[in-house]
């Protein structure tokens, strides 16, 4: 690289960091969006004393604590004590119940489907859909959740994204990003339904046919910053395709997948309907199953043979199912069909995963429902069976676990993040409570409070 593209390169860089700043400040139709944000306080200025009426601090216990004080040194938590303590900078929740903050483990920051959605993918620049994420990255945040895990996305806007935030140049959630999905040709996750030169235009790197294919697009993906590998084992709703939701990669495939983001200390999450590409994901050693809306009693022995996570995204079901059937559909044939097909079955299916015992994490596909509506999957899953608490663990203690990062995020404890939410009410009772956040810190910055 010459110094002349190297000094363009730098400012072009420090041009995009600065836009997504602005971006960040955009106004927003959420409630979420509009709530006005205090300034966020410096993490280094000092100690903190947070006073809590009502504390659930480790959502795995079930136990409720009253009148804490959590004590709070840079970003972390050094104390949990007793009473209401400390003098000089003091946040008062007394009368709120606080829980650690939210986890969403699948999530699309950079993109959200509207009646214009497929004419934004041929004209949005990366930039564009990066200052996007921006805008719904300070959504999700302020409503309560302070990690998430975004799950197919252009690399270059993605990870411009997750680390703007990481360098704390916009307000946002943690982000575990896994970028581009690792797609077959022609199957969801490649680009369908427009003129063919248009298609081979857009198409990535991610797409592969066979296994040794395959095992590139999984190196390449690492090589530009993959947290997680995440691929589409069956055919999708949205995919503007007539190619079904049964299996699309093969099992070699998929075992060459599996097996090359393992060697790389990767683990890989896989979209998946149909109960085809759903069993042959996980006996290829997958490590988690996002929607699996057609498992069967296989499926379960499966999951809970190796201890494996599902995320059921109810929410995305309901939302693509309303749509599908309502009087202002903007889905194409294609994916009304589809909608129709596997929206409604998606309940049903955490019904009988969730008595089957599989091991259940919070995720809501958000980017095809709206962001900031994200709490809304909570009501979903105790429709399902769930009781509102078990709801809460797979949003805090199970997604810690299930992207591996239990010492950063999920309970509140000394030496954790301090990122806490709060509610008025008691979401063990009413678990749309966490539809209600008043209070969020991350990382001992305070984003919002009322």
């Amino acid at each position: 690289m010459s110094k002349v593209q190297a000094l363009f390169r730098e400012d072009f860089v420090k041009l995009i960091t600065s836009l997504l700043a602005a971006a960040a400040l955009l106004g927003a139709t959420s409630v979420a969006a509009q709530t006005p944000a205090p300034a966020p306080v410096s993490p280094v200025e000092g100690t903190t004393f947070v006073h809590v009426g009502r504390l659930l601090a480790d959502p795995s216990t079930g136990v409720v604590q009253r009148d804490k004080t959590l004590v709070i040194e840079g970003n972390r938590i050094v104390q949990v004590r007793d009473g209401f303590v400390g003098e000089g900078r003091i946040v008062d929740l007394r009368d709120s119940f606080v829980l650690p903050g939210l986890i969403d483990s699948h999530v699309h920051l950079t993109q959200q489907q509207n009646p214009n959605a497929r004419l934004e993918a041929v004209t949005q620049s990366n930039a564009e859909q990066a200052m996007a994420g921006a805008r719904y990255a300070r959504r999700t945040l302020m409503a309560g959740f302070t990690t998430v895990a975004d799950l197919g996305g252009t690399n270059e806007s993605v990870f411009a994204l997750r680390d703007a935030i990481r360098r704390g140049d916009i307000p946002g959630p943690r982000v575990i990003a896994s970028g581009s999905s690792v797609s077959v040709h022609g199957g969801h996750g490649d680009i369908n339904g427009y003129r063919e030169d248009v298609m081979h235009l857009l198409s990535n790197e991610s797409v592969c046919s066979g296994a040794d294919d395959c095992m590139r697009a999984v190196r390449l993906q690492v090589r530009s910053g993959a947290d997680i590998i995440k691929i589409t084992a069956t055919g999708g709703v949205l995919s503007n395709t007539a190619a079904g939701l049964g299996q699309q990669f093969s099992d070699e495939e998929l075992a060459a997948i599996v097996g090359a983001a393992h060697r790389m200390g990767r683990q890989v999450t896989a979209h998946a309907h149909g109960v085809d590409g759903i069993n042959a994901f996980l006996r290829a050693g997958g490590d988690s199953i996002e929607h699996g809306t057609y498992l069967d009693d296989e499926s379960i022995r499966l999951f809970r043979r190796e201890g494996t996570y599902l995320v059921p995204t109810l929410l995305a079901g309901d939302f693509v199912g309303r749509i599908a059937s309502g009087p202002n559909n903007f889905f194409t044939p294609a994916q009304t069909a589809k909608a129709l097909e596997a929206g409604p079955k998606m309940l049903d299916m955490a019904r009988r995963a969730h008595e089957g015992r599989v091991r259940i994490a919070f995720g809501t596909d958000s980017g095809v429902s709206a962001h900031g509506d994200n709490a809304q999957e909570f009501a979903l899953m105790v429709q399902a069976g769930m009781t509102p608490l078990e709801a809460i663990q797979a949003a805090t203690v199970n997604a810690a676990a299930h992207l591996r990062i239990s010492q950063e995020a999920g309970r509140v404890a000394s030496g954790m993040p301090a990122d806490l939410i709060a509610v008025s009410g008691d979401p063990l009772t009413d678990v749309t409570e966490l539809e209600r956040v008043r209070f969020v810190m991350r990382g001992g910055v305070v984003y919002r409070a009322e």
